[in-house]
């Protein structure tokens, strides 16, 4: 005879209500090992002792089923008891602070050395002096890395960087570099990406652009025809229609470059998204931050094993924190494993902020904060 099933969730009821006090009584006592571990300077992550754990208490289930379902709810007990004692001990070694400093504003003065990529017209130099001015002493240079080598090397006190589009996504390396290069992002600059400049558009067979410029356009160009041809920089595509002289040819490039190359603009409109947008971070060789500022950027890898990120996700959810941003970049050395580049609202001044990365920092590899900075978005 089946039982009723009111009485079966009455009984539900009473089982759950005793996990809900068994479950406070252990958070107690969780307490309790921070303090011991605070007092004598011990880790409160112990990945030995959990793997130990777990294994112990699916041993004690009966069946397969519930073995796994025993470390899968303990994986999560002790993933929530590790979040309350890091928040219960706070920053009390002043990690962030002996890694960042607080600073009132970024100071801008004409003898400040800021360095982009590609050749003058390019959509970085118009982000550089939208962020910066016009009055700074700007310097062009080749790539990306040499505008990441000049900073580390204090040849430059900042270098403008572009790092995401809000049509096509992140720019390939860029993360890569500032991390090998040990730069900090202290501030961005959006710019909006419209201009088609070149000649007659009715003339026009062939367009020359940087990749991502010819990615935020891909259906517009592919709907008129047009041949497509990379190039390593949207104001060197320009620079090449002027000197080329052929008008058959245009390029996707910055209203900048039209005027500076004396190029007509042809479509203010090509892209598919009506909000075409490039994020430029501004980075520099120190660990520095403004008052302000309200959005951190860090990285870190996970050994390969499954629900590893999702436990370190749960920090900032935890603590409050809204995560804005994810990016993985396959580690260079170790197959089918990542680092994950996290983007998140709140700055290092914060006391939530300071406990999901205490508990991140403890818990993942290669733990590095990139930068805190003022955004708009």
């Amino acid at each position: 005879m089946i039982q009723d099933l009111s009485i079966t969730r009455e009984e539900i009821d009473k089982v759950d209500s005793q996990i809900v006090g068994l479950l406070e009584k252990r958070m107690d006592l969780a307490l309790e090992v921070a303090k011991y571990k605070s007092s004598t300077g011990k880790p409160i992550y112990d990945r030995e002792r959990e793997q130990q754990k777990l294994e112990k208490l699916g041993g004690m289930a009966h069946g397969e089923f519930n073995s796994k379902s025993v470390q899968e709810i303990f994986t999560q007990i002790m993933s929530i008891s590790k979040r309350y004692q890091y928040r219960a001990i706070g920053d009390q070694d002043h990690f962030i602070g002996n890694m960042y400093k607080q600073i009132d504003e970024i100071v801008i003065t004409p003898d400040t050395r800021a360095v982009y990529a590609g050749v003058p017209g390019a959509f970085a130099e118009t982000a550089l002096a939208a962020y910066f001015g016009e009055d700074v002493k700007a310097t062009n240079v080749k790539d990306f890395a040499e505008v990441a080598r000049m900073v580390a090397e204090g040849e430059a006190d900042y270098g403008v960087l572009p790092i995401e589009n809000s049509t096509a996504g992140f720019v390939n390396g860029i993360y890569n570099l500032l991390d090998s290069f040990g730069l900090s992002i202290v501030g961005e600059q959006m710019i909006r990406v419209d201009q088609l400049p070149g000649t007659d558009i009715s003339k026009v067979h062939t367009v020359f652009s940087h990749p991502q410029g010819l990615m935020q356009a891909k259906e517009y160009l592919e709907d008129k025809g047009f041949k497509q041809v990379s190039m390593s920089n949207t104001a060197l595509a320009a620079k090449k229609v002027r000197e080329d002289g052929d008008f058959s040819q245009a390029a996707i490039a910055s209203e900048r470059a039209a005027k500076i190359y004396g190029l007509e603009i042809l479509d203010p409109k090509l892209n598919v998204s009506d909000d075409n947008t490039t994020r430029f971070v501004i980075v520099s060789n120190r660990k520095e931050y403004v008052k302000d500022a309200n959005k951190v950027s860090i990285s870190f890898s996970l050994h390969h094993e499954c629900g590893t990120l999702y436990n370190i996700l749960g920090h900032f959810i935890f603590n409050n924190v809204n995560m804005t941003s994810i990016e993985s970049v396959p580690l260079p050395d170790k197959q089918w494993e990542y680092c994950f580049f996290v983007d998140f609202q709140g700055s290092l001044a914060d006391n939530d902020v300071k406990n999901a990365l205490k508990g991140i920092m403890a818990e993942t590899e290669d733990f590095k904060i990139i930068g805190c900075f003022y955004s708009e978005r």
